[in-house]
């Protein structure tokens, strides 16, 4: 399966309703595939996926149940979480997959406190009034987390709804989660994290100003401040960019910049064959591949040698990638 690249930031907004607002007409009453989505890795794309194909059988609309902020968020708000996808970028992908809508539900004090029961009663059937439900095998829902797919299928039974559950998806013999990716991100394994993605993992922010060194050194960078929880391994990557929705290719530096100033860490991107002032400009930047770690350098001239070093292979590991060729 070829790797695709994300919508960009200037893709049409996904259908989002937030609950409690009441979907349009013709979009309740469907096939609603739940999760958190963070990544809308190919797991994911499968849960989703089954959906599409039993609301096809039903002649049925299919839905997106998600959750913000996601749960692990709420419940452990002293530990900041990695996040693969901002909500904006998974509402993209999830749009991007077929689904005719996506219901987000706010994870807050009162949902957490709602029970397997009410959940059941006030969210699948009361708001969405679904018709089948896909969900992944270790799915569960409720306060406690006291409601199982087992549970759900019972329900289902005394409700009048199916019940579908989709078993693990693997990849290369890798179960493709959530936690799998963030490890690869950590470690700077890329192409593990795109595999089991089926996309290249994006980043979307402002560009923002910075030393301007770059600029002096002959490799002008528009720099994006990530989440503080992003735990990407500090590195160079060969990268794609979206300006105003045109990909274009690049090499990037995330960290710290030890030969520099060791400062707060800034992902760095120098955009090939490209002249333009991106300040304020909301850009997408997507990994294709990792090209060493970040080091620091005995001064600037041995630096610059590094960068047009680093720079070549940016350019051949593209080339040598199944992504889509930019314009």
């Amino acid at each position: 399966m070829p790797l695709t690249l994300p919508p960009s930031h200037s893709a049409a907004d996904a259908p989002v309703f937030v609950r409690p607002a009441p979907l349009p007409v013709g979009l309740a009453g469907g096939v609603v595939a739940i999760g958190n989505f963070d990544g809308v890795h190919r797991g994911h794309q499968h849960v989703i996926a089954t959906a599409m194909t039993q609301a096809r059988r039903t002649g049925s609309p299919t839905l997106a149940l998600t959750f913000e902020p996601h749960p692990r968020a709420f419940f452990q708000p002293d530990r900041p979480m990695f996040r693969l996808t901002d909500p904006a970028t998974k509402f993209r992908l999830l749009a991007g997959l077929g689904v005719d809508g996506i219901a987000c539900a706010p994870f807050d004090r009162d949902f957490a406190a709602l029970s397997a029961e009410a959940f059941i009663a006030d969210v699948l059937v009361g708001w969405l009034q679904a018709r089948a439900i896909v969900v992944g095998g270790d799915f569960h829902y409720g306060a406690g987390r006291r409601g199982t797919p087992d549970s759900l299928v019972k329900a289902g039974a005394i409700g009048g709804f199916d019940v579908i559950q989709v078993q693990p998806f693997s990849v290369d013999g890798v179960l493709a989660s959530s936690t799998a990716i963030r490890e690869a991100l950590t470690a700077g394994r890329i192409d593990v994290a795109n595999r089991l993605l089926g996309h290249a993992w994006s980043v979307s922010g402002e560009v923002i100003h910075g030393a301007k060194l770059g600029r002096t050194l002959g490799f002008p960078t528009a720099n994006l401040a990530l989440a503080p929880a992003t735990e990407l391994a500090h590195g160079i990557y060969a990268v794609k960019i979206a300006i105003g929705g045109v990909w274009h290719d690049g090499v990037a530096s995330f960290g710290r910049r030890p030969t520099v100033d060791n400062g707060p860490p800034l992902l760095e991107v120098h955009v090939f064959d490209f002249a333009g002032d991106l300040y304020g400009q909301i850009v997408d930047v997507a990994f294709g591949g990792y090209i060493r770690p970040e080091k620091k350098f005995d001064d600037l001239n041995a630096l610059v040698v590094q960068m047009h070093d680093d720079s070549n292979r940016a350019r051949a590991l593209l080339a040598g990638t199944d992504l889509p060729k930019s314009e």
